[in-house]
């Protein structure tokens, strides 16, 4: 294919050069590309106006040196200084990451539309302030300017420093010098390939060739043409073979060594194989042609790769970082390196970024001697530099707070007091957690209680249930709805209604958001550590609640295009609690106060209230299932959002919009919803945790709304400890149990080794290490579980982990900012994915998709993903399903996938009933 690439939703393209400038000038191509780019509007309105010209006046292209040369060798470089490139993308930070450990210091972040070339040529050439660039991925095509941004200008006008380009930036290194970038002949999204090279500096150690280790992978839909290389770009790697899943089935054996009917179907995978079980996996059908995988410029210092060294699934991706920094370190250690550098003399990066507060911020000089930063700061290493580096990313475009602050010492602080026991009878001496619960806390239908409940803890999944309802004096609910802009759209700037415990209602607008007022909350609470000493749990009490998938707008996202019916938040501040560990049955009451206050009489009235539950176990009735295996919402009385037919259309726009480039991964929902009145939201709960346990479940009810929440969620969004350790659990991945033991080991073992299910759970792994990677400590970011399948009990998923060391500047919120929503809900690039689903979708998913847990007041949290739930509000039962749709989707296979997701809330709902 060799015409121009753009989407249906962008009305600019650069035009292609045709390879007649072969061998010509180059600066024929500056010229056109850079007069094309000038004053070009941004897509993303905020953001404002990509300003692009020629080079500065009075600089030719090779006077940007602005001084002679030097004679002598410059001293070795005993750190790199990066300039990192985003282009919008959710992988970014994976590349900061890593740099971070490789280059001894972090990189400077700065969106592709976020300076002028003007304010890069200062930073470059002036101050010096960096040694290389790395042009990170992104949605899109190097052909759309508000994709590219800057980043055609840097290709063109830095000649003399080193550049790194990764897939979207590989190709803008094809493109800016004249190579045409056309659509591969399949898109390939979380997915390896061996590689071949040519043994260049860029691969310098690396293996080479069809099993030699060296596995790489893809997320791209978009190729360089290798047909239309100028002679100044020089092809270094290409793919050898088809493409491989990231984990290959036992013994060697292929996907297609299993036919559908169960012929020469090993004895490992002995059972019966139903004509409804899909294949293993998705044998690779990539043209058998080669796929340019790497370039390099003949007398440049740039380099592009196609694939992702950045990903937990390439091996050896590392290496490729590190020959990066050697050749930066080499280039500036020839004799004759421009002078221009400042290798020996002090110097000041000035980076101003829109939205930022004034960042004027010195940077450590090469030489480890200390420079004055500030009238009483002084760095002397690149240890010390780190801050400043981190100071130098404009938190507001991460997303993170830009207010006050934990360490803000202007904050009013609020000292409370916790107390706290541990009963010496077992909870199984009161009857189990749910029999507590009903007993304590259910009275009047369980109007406004909550029940963090992990009524799923089977391999360590879950450990504690937190319960409790309107409590103390400091107890209090908040409720916080989204406002409507002038455009239509749903910022993050909304209306709040606090009631306090004796039931009077304030109400505040909050220009910030919800979550910015939540962290100002959190970081003004004080506790004493010796209150807490021997707390086996990190919940100290504080706010339990929601967020809903429309607070997106205060974590990055533009606009939210229609209006939950429900609140966008609501949290009591829990005052009381009652704890269940599940995993040695105690029973733990712990209360908090103002400081000032007398102890609590409550957890004396408690501990006799479950004293006196011994004798009186909970009797829940019991309902006997009348439906077949397999119901569909329509069948069950349900009306759904968009019909088998317009989910299947909705599913083949996202797979238009993947093989344009535009995203990686979608991920699709849909809604389903009945009238229920006079249902007893609370007994239908206790049904449904019988049926459906999951460890990340829980019941919120808010009765002045109406609203009941009754989640039976297998899937943890992000949790932070007391030791500052993240950790998130995505789901990607799902199929159905089987009828026979046979039938279900093969259906586990069919989902393990899918092809798809690894591929998308490898993009939102990735998504989730970048997510981290913003706000956790360099190097730590890390995945001690890939792809474990784990089975409940009518579904089997695909889970990992990721963890990471938050850093000490960053607070609860701020991680919450970097990671909401949950990439598993999105897509990636998170963005562009979700402004795609925006388009698609015709309401807000409300509650669906956001997060249940709680924010504790020593700053640690844990929240799921609401997923596999009913919410019950004003009397109508609504249910969200949905899954991500790749390039490797089928759309009926999708729909039956959403309708799989539903059965068994449906089915509750009907036997309920």
């Amino acid at each position: 294919m060799d015409v121009g690439l753009r989407s249906s939703s962008r009305d600019l393209k650069l035009p292609y050069f045709d390879g007649s400038h072969r061998g010509g000038s180059v600066c024929k191509s500056s010229h056109v590309v850079a007069h094309f780019l000038r004053n070009v509007p941004s897509r993303r309105m905020s953001r404002g106006i990509i300003r692009c010209t020629q080079l500065l006046p009075g600089h030719s292209e090779r006077s940007l040196m602005g001084k002679k040369q030097m004679i002598e060798s410059p001293p070795k470089l005993d750190f790199v200084r990066t300039l990192l490139i985003d282009n919008y993308d959710s992988y970014t930070y994976n590349i900061y990451q890593e740099l971070s450990v490789i280059n001894g210091i972090p990189p400077v972040v700065i969106q592709n539309d976020g300076c002028t070339w003007e304010e890069i040529y200062r930073l470059l050439y002036e101050d010096v302030v960096f040694d290389n660039i790395v042009i990170s991925p992104g949605p899109g095509s190097p052909t759309c300017p508000a994709d590219i941004g800057i980043c055609l200008q840097l290709l063109l006008k830095c000649w003399n420093i080193p550049i790194l380009g990764v897939c979207l930036g590989h190709q803008a290194l094809g493109f800016v010098h004249g190579a045409r970038v056309v659509h591969a002949s399949e898109p390939v999204h979380g997915r390896l390939s061996e590689i071949e090279h040519d043994g260049s500096k860029l691969f310098d150690g690396l293996p080479s060739g069809k099993n030699s280790g060296f596995k790489v992978v893809r997320y791209h839909s978009l190729v360089i043409d290798p047909d239309t290389l100028p002679e100044e770009l020089v092809p270094i790697a290409w793919t050898c073979g088809d493409t491989i899943p990231l984990h290959t089935s036992p013994n060697g054996y292929s996907p297609v060594d299993y036919d559908p009917v169960g012929k020469n179907f090993p004895d490992m995978f002995l059972g019966q194989r139903n004509g409804d079980i899909m294949p293993f996996g998705h044998p690779g059908t990539m043209n058998s042609k080669r796929v340019l995988m790497g370039i390099m410029h003949s007398t440049r210092p740039h380099y592009g790769v196609q694939f992702h060294p950045e990903s937990v699934g390439t091996h050896l991706g590392r290496r490729i970082l590190e020959n990066f920094r050697q050749i930066t370190v080499d280039y500036w250690s020839r004799p004759g390196a421009s002078i221009f550098r400042g290798r020996n003399s002090p110097y000041t990066a000035c980076i101003q970024v829109p939205n930022a507060c004034t960042l004027l911020r010195r940077i450590q000089p090469r030489s480890k001697q200390a420079t004055n930063i500030t009238a009483d700061h002084l760095l002397d290493g690149p240890s010390q530099v780190k801050q400043i580096a981190y100071d130098l990313v404009d938190k507001t475009r991460l997303g993170l707070s830009h207010r006050k602050s934990l360490l803000d010492p202007h904050i009013d602080s609020k000292v409370l007091k916790v107390t706290w026991r541990r009963l010496d009878e077992p909870s199984s001496e009161f009857g189990g957690a749910e029999n507590i619960f009903c007993q304590l806390f259910a009275l009047e239908e369980g109007k406004n209680t909550f029940w963090l409940d992990s009524s799923s803890t089977e391999k360590g999944r879950a450990r504690f249930s937190f319960m409790g309802t309107k409590g103390g004096s400091l107890w209090k609910q908040m409720t916080f709805r989204l406002s409507q802009n002038s455009k239509g759209g749903f910022k993050g700037c909304g209306y709040l209604d606090v009631e306090d415990s004796s039931g009077s209602i304030s109400s505040l607008f909050l220009e910030n958001g919800f979550l910015d007022f939540l962290n100002e909350e959190l970081s003004s609470f004080r506790h004493n550590e010796n209150d807490v000493e021997g707390l086996p749990f990190h919940f100290y009490g504080g706010f339990v609640g929601y967020i809903g998938y429309d607070l997106k707008v205060e974590c990055g996202a533009e606009t939210n295009p229609y209006k939950s019916k429900a609140p966008d938040a609501c949290f009591f501040f829990a005052d009381n609690l009652l704890v269940v560990d599940h995993v040695t049955d105690e029973v733990y009451l712990l209360s908090v106060d103002d400081a000032t206050m007398s102890e609590s009489a409550w957890l004396d009235d408690m501990e006799r209230k479950l004293l006196g539950l011994k004798a009186a176990p909970a009797k829940v009735s019991e309902h006997t299932s009348i439906l077949p295996g397999t119901i569909t919402p329509s069948e069950a009385g349900f009306n759904t959002e968009k019909s088998r037919d317009q989910y299947m259309g909705d599913v083949e726009k996202c797979m238009e919009y993947i093989k344009d480039g535009e995203s990686y991964e979608l991920c699709l929902t849909n809604q389903i919803t009945k009238k229920v009145e006079g249902i007893d939201p609370l007994g239908f709960y206790l049904f449904l945790r019988k049926r459906n346990a999951a460890p990340y479940a829980a019941w919120l009810n808010f009765s002045k709304e109406n609203l009941s929440i009754c989640c039976s969620s297998p899937e943890r969004f992000l949790r932070l400890d007391s030791n500052g350790i993240l950790e998130a659990k995505p789901i990607k991945g799902t199929i159905a149990r089987g009828a026979t033991a046979d039938e279900d080991r093969w259906r586990k073992l069919q989902l393990q080794y899918s092809e798809k299910d690894q591929a998308e759970n490898l993009m939102i792994v990735d998504l989730l290490r970048n997510d981290l990677g913003r706000v956790c400590e360099p190097g730590s970011v890390h995945v001690p579980r890939l792809m474990d399948v784990e089975s409940y009990a009518t579904v089997h998923t695909m889970v990992s982990t990721i963890r990471g060391k938050k850093r000490d500047d960053m607070t609860a919120i701020d991680c919450i900012r970097a990671a909401f929503p949950g990439g598993s809900m999105t897509g990636a690039p998170k963005l562009r994915s979700m402004e795609i689903l925006d388009s698609i979708e015709t309401s807000s998913r409300g509650i669906y998709s956001g997060s249940i847990g709680f924010f504790s007041i020593n700053q640690t949290f844990d929240l799921n993903i609401v997923i596999r739930t009913v919410v019950i509000h004003n009397n109508e039962a609504s249910i969200g399903a949905g899954g991500a749709v790749v390039a490797l989707s089928d759309p009926e296979a999708e729909y039956d996938e959403m309708v799989l997701k539903t059965q068994a809330l449906v089915k509750a709902v009907m036997e309920f009933q």
